[in-house]
Parts: C-alpha cells; structure tokens; sequence
C-alpha cells in the first residue's frame, strides 16, 4: 500500500528536495504541496494524504494552527502529522506535541531518516524512539506542569497494568520494550497501549506521553520505574 505525503513549508526549494526523496523511493507518493498552515489544511481534506510533514513557520497560518485544526477534525482522524523543526531553536515544539503531532524532523535529516520517519508514524505509531527526537521530546515535555484541579478523571478508566505501561510509554519504551520488562507477548503490550489510547482519546503515543506529563505520572528527572 502506497504512503501518501503531503508536503507543507512556505520554502519550494525545501519542499522539492522532500518530494525528489520521497517520490524516488517505492511504496512512497507526494500528492499535495502546500505553502502555508491553511493551505495545509484545506489538501489535508482533499487530498486523502495519510503523512503531512509541517513546517511550523509558515505564512498566513503557521503549522502548530495547522496542526491542531487537522487533529480536531473527525474526518482527518487517520491523518498523522511530522513536524519540522531545527531542534534547536524550535521551542513551540511542547505545543505541537499538544496539538497532536506525531513526531518531529530536522529539516537536515537523511533521506533513509525520513522515509523511516514518514513509515513509522504512518503505521499509527509515533516518531519517540530514534535518538534524536527521543531528546527532543525529553527536553520539551520536561517543561510541561501538571494541570491544575488533579489528575484526569480519564485516567481512572485505566486498569492498573494500562497505567503502569503508559508511564513505560511515557520513558519512551516500545511496545517490545514494555513487553521484555513486564514478561508480555508484544501483542499483549501493543493491545495494552492501545486501549489506553482508546480509554484516553489519544491519537497515538506522542498524546499519551503528553498525557502522562500533564497529569502528573510522570514528572522531569524520574527515573524509569523497576522492572
């Protein structure tokens, strides 16, 4: 099955180096372009893309809007969303995460980084395990405060074990990962992951790691539970 992309960042250079790579490569398809957030938006709807890759500086509407207008609609549930940032400078990345974006690019990145990334967040999941953006997201989501008034009354939906893996979600484990520290098949940890997602209203991981530093399950400086 084909991976449709579609292309969002105000630059056409950058947007063309992107499509040669993507399109180049097989089971892969650039099918819209867009120069601005609303713009983004709008082929988002028509274009039945199933990556955007989204600049956040961009005219007109920037790519966090872009971004949050895309996870809120129902009819764009099965859209995910890679933000490109340059690490470094790029502190509205926290909100992005919020947002619901999936995961994050350097606009520096390999080709074969790219196409992995484009993959990984295709298939449902979400872009917290290379390296790179595994700092990237300690670094932001570290800043993040509990919510005031207590934790979520979702949470209290979760069984034990469904809580005890969204703080191993949360330390960025994968679902093998979980499966090896708690003695689980992978399935069982992919099963346990997901009906988290479902009882929590989260698109994918990168909203539950959000989850679980707003609620307080995890907090800057913790340490990965004991097996």
């Amino acid at each position: 099955m084909t991976i449709r992309v579609l292309l969002a960042d105000d630059q056409a250079l950058i947007r063309a180096g992107f499509k040669m790579i993507i399109d180049s490569e097989p089971g892969f398809q650039v099918v819209a372009e867009a120069a601005d957030g609303r713009e983004a938006v709008d082929l988002a709807r028509t274009a039945r893309a199933d990556v955007v890759l989204m600049d956040i500086r961009m005219p007109r509407m920037d790519g966090l809007e872009a971004t949050r207008r895309i996870g809120a609609d129902d009819n764009l549930a099965g859209v995910r969303v890679l933000v490109l940032t340059t690490f470094e400078n790029d502190d509205n990345v926290v909100l992005a995460l919020q947002a619901g974006a999936s995961g994050f690019l350097g606009k520096s990145v390999e080709p074969e980084d790219l196409l992995h990334a484009i993959r990984v967040v295709a298939s449902g999941e979400a872009l917290l395990s290379p390296k790179a953006t595994r700092g990237l997201v300690s670094r932001f989501l570290t800043s993040l405060r509990p919510e005031p008034g207590g934790a979520s009354p979702a949470l209290d939906l979760l069984t034990e074990r469904e809580r005890e893996i969204l703080v191993l979600v949360a330390h960025g484990l994968s679902n093998d990962d979980i499966a090896e520290r708690l003695h689980l098949s992978p399935l069982t940890a992919k099963t346990h992951v997901n009906r988290a997602m479902t009882k929590l209203n989260a698109r994918d991981r990168a909203q539950l790691v959000v989850l679980a530093y707003q609620n307080g399950l995890v907090r800057q400086g913790d340490a990965l539970p004991e097996a």
